[in-house]
């Protein structure tokens, strides 16, 4: 064993009562170690958990990628594109999608007999991905979702059910106006929906594809668009450059251009304040590596100054300022270790009794979920230990040298 290990061990494992002073100093950054590294990962779960839970749910409504028509994009009116059997084909064959589903929506108007509420039906078809919704299914049961017949049914959100005092089961008029005039469509409410996201629960009703085309009176392969999921968000960026490259700019055979959007683009705002979780996450990284660094820096400096006389004992019988400084190093990282194991075993309880507990609840209407999201990533925990304990050792090799201010002659008149 090395000699400033072993008198680092020593000294981390005495109890004599002639240090008593600097017992607070290291008990305090011990806990400054622990508080700053319980703070990050806590951080970092909580930042993850919003950003992919709240990523999800958009994602669930609008998928990653929709191809749509130019025309539609520019203008907002409902133009249709083709997809037949060769398109869907084509969009299921770019790397990295999972799934392709066709959609078509219109603008409509609920009526009860004593309100009346606009909303945008959205029409989907056999191979719709249920997942999602079926999560966020609070009442009742999914229409029946096809290409081939209409089944008019309809799934509304709670709060449209609120709005219009109105239930599952319950059947509502709705009305949809274009150039052929005001074309009338009773639905029976199959079920109720809550994503907490406003700006759909506030707006999209579920339907069958078939009756939204019957309504634009489109042709059976013409939609609104495609909807594309990937399998992994990594992939969405890929997968549109190479939509780009195939799909967008060609024309269907009803002569409509396509194009396509990523979920970024559909949903700017949520991203935007989403990407402003990251700037929050690095100021908190800072703020407590900065705490940690100052208490250990603290720590150490009072542990040199009531070690002085050893110091110049060891000195005078010959040993190496380097040698010193290491054992003052190795006894700063049996400190920072004891903060890590707390700090890692504080924020792995208070991410857990969140997870399973969901003890802190926030506001939907601000947070878009009722219960604060975590997220456990062993890589990121691993992570932050490591740049804990290489910034908390960095930052303590200058004050280490403050030992080679010290003379053997002098310190030994200190006792």
């Amino acid at each position: 064993m090395q000699l400033s290990r072993f008198l680092a061990r020593r000294m981390g494992n005495g109890n004599s009562s002639e240090h008593r002073m600097s017992r607070p100093a290291v008990r305090i950054s011990v806990a400054g170690v622990a508080i700053g590294l319980a703070t990050m990962i806590v951080s970092v779960s909580v930042a993850m958990g919003f950003k992919h839970t709240i990523r999800d749910k958009v994602a669930g409504f609008a998928a990653h990628i929709q191809v749509g028509d130019f025309m539609a994009l520019q203008t907002g009116e409902p133009y249709p594109i083709q997809l037949n059997d060769s398109m869907m084909t084509v969009l299921r064959s770019v790397k990295g999608v999972e799934h392709v589903q066709r959609f078509a929506t219109v603008e409509g108007l609920l009526k009860t007999d004593n309100d009346f509420l606009g909303v945008q039906f959205k029409g989907m078809a056999e191979e719709f991905d249920t997942a999602f919704i079926a999560d966020n299914l609070v009442e009742g049961r999914l229409p029946r979702f096809s290409a081939e017949k209409s089944s008019q049914e309809a799934l509304l959100s709670r709060w449209m059910a609120g709005k219009l005092n109105i239930k599952t089961g319950d059947r509502i008029f709705a009305y949809f106006i274009n150039s052929a005039g005001v074309r009338p469509r009773r639905f029976t409410i199959t079920g109720l929906y809550e994503t907490h996201l406003s700006q759909y629960d506030e707006m999209v009703c579920l339907t069958d594809l078939h009756t939204v085309q019957q309504l634009h009176g489109w042709q059976p392969d013409q939609a609104s668009g495609a909807e594309l999921k990937v399998n992994n968000f990594t992939e969405v960026d890929a997968a549109a450059a190479e939509l780009i490259a195939r799909v967008n700019r060609t024309t269907d055979g009803y002569g409509e251009v396509y194009t396509s959007r990523t979920i970024r683009e559909l949903s700017p705002q949520i991203f935007y304040w989403l990407d402003l979780l990251d700037m929050n996450i690095w100021i908190v990284l800072l703020i407590m590596l900065l705490v940690a660094s100052v208490t250990m820096i603290s720590a150490l400096l009072i542990i040199i100054l009531e070690r002085t006389s050893m110091i110049g004992t060891l000195k005078a019988l010959g040993m190496r300022n380097s040698t010193l400084r290491h054992t003052f190093i190795r006894l700063s990282e049996q400190l920072v270790g004891r903060g890590m194991i707390i700090g890692n075993l504080v924020a792995l309880a208070l991410i857990g009794a969140q997870k399973w507990l969901g003890l802190i609840r926030l506001d939907p209407e601000v947070y878009y979920v009722s219960i604060m999201p975590v997220e456990i990533n062993v890589l990121h925990i691993v992570l932050l230990n490591i740049l804990t304990f290489v910034v908390c050792l960095l930052v303590l090799i200058l004050p280490s040298y403050f030992i080679a201010c010290i003379h053997p002659a002098e310190s030994m008149k200190v006792e």
